[in-house]
């Protein structure tokens, strides 16, 4: 009797988490308590329920167009999963707010950007995600292995971003399948990465300097100075997600070819295993494995 697809026997399963983000009681709880670095996450979680939107709605937009019942079970996952991404950040966002961080600044700035986007052709916003789903994928790896944001962020705060950067990995190549399968070119992938480094990323710096200006002191510019080296310095957070960014361009590239499967295992059992780490904030574990 043949198994039929659907989202969590082909490996993205939408899971439902729920987290204390008020657990987490520092104001700014990132990162060895930089005020550079601080920043670069408050951005990131301002930037990400709409642009988890934008993504959904870019694949969904050729839902009908696909015919392999993997790939559409696949489909169902990646929605579902960048669905919850976007509620839970909304979640923290509303407590960053409430501690006076700068996060609508972020989320203006990208709804904006977005805006100009969705004024393209749906090819072309999908061949955007695709970019920026590489990118996610590459920033998703760090926040799993990087051990001095392991070590220096506070745990109870940590959770969302290890469970994010999990199942980043899981749905990396969904979209890219998609724009495969409904005849993406290599020229309309060059030109989904112009159209995010030219509308999307601008955006995201410009959101970035704001939250940092607005918590920075000026005689701390020692402690600025290592910020930019935790982030771009040899070996920094962000170092090794822009090394990977030119491997879109490559003529056979596709995002499986750098395989983060035993990272994913690894993970999955530390989060989601019999005394994961996650498990409390887990609400449809019971349910998925039905």
């Amino acid at each position: 009797m043949s198994i039929v697809p659907d989202s969590a026997n082909v490996g993205v399963p939408p899971r439902n988490m729920v987290f204390d983000h008020d657990a987490g009681r520092a104001r700014l709880p990132f990162f060895e308590g930089n005020v550079l670095t601080n920043a670069m996450f408050v951005v990131f979680s301002g930037v990400f329920p709409d642009g988890e939107r934008f993504f959904l709605d870019s694949v969904r937009a050729f839902r009908k167009e696909i015919e392999d019942p993997t790939l559409k079970a696949r489909v169902s996952g990646f929605i579902g999963q960048e669905a919850l991404h976007g509620r839970e950040h909304e979640r923290l966002n509303r407590l960053f707010a409430e501690r006076g961080l700068a996060v609508a600044v972020p989320e203006r700035l990208i709804r904006s950007a977005l805006a100009v986007l969705k004024r393209a052709p749906k090819r072309q916003q999908l061949a955007a995600t695709i970019f920026m789903e590489h990118f996610t994928a590459a920033l998703a790896e760090q926040w799993l292995t990087d051990a001095r944001f392991h070590a220096t962020t506070e745990p109870e705060a940590m959770k969302l971003w290890l469970w994010h950067a999990v199942e980043e990995l899981e749905h990396k190549s969904v979209a890219y399948d998609v724009f495969e399968a409904i005849g993406g070119t290599r020229a309309e992938r060059a030109q989904g990465a112009a159209l995010t480094l030219g509308v999307v990323i601008p955006a995201v710096l410009a959101a970035w300097a704001v939250v940092f200006l607005r918590e920075a002191r000026i005689r701390d510019l020692r402690d600025h100075a290592r910020g930019m080296g935790l982030l771009f310095g040899r070996g920094g957070f962000l170092t090794g997600v822009v090394r990977q960014l030119p491997s879109f361009l490559r003529p056979r590239f596709h995002p499986a070819d750098h395989d983060t499967r035993a990272l994913e295992a690894e993970w999955h059992e530390k989060l989601f295993g019999d005394a994961g780490l996650l498990n409390a904030e887990f609400r449809n574990k019971a349910a998925l494995a039905a």
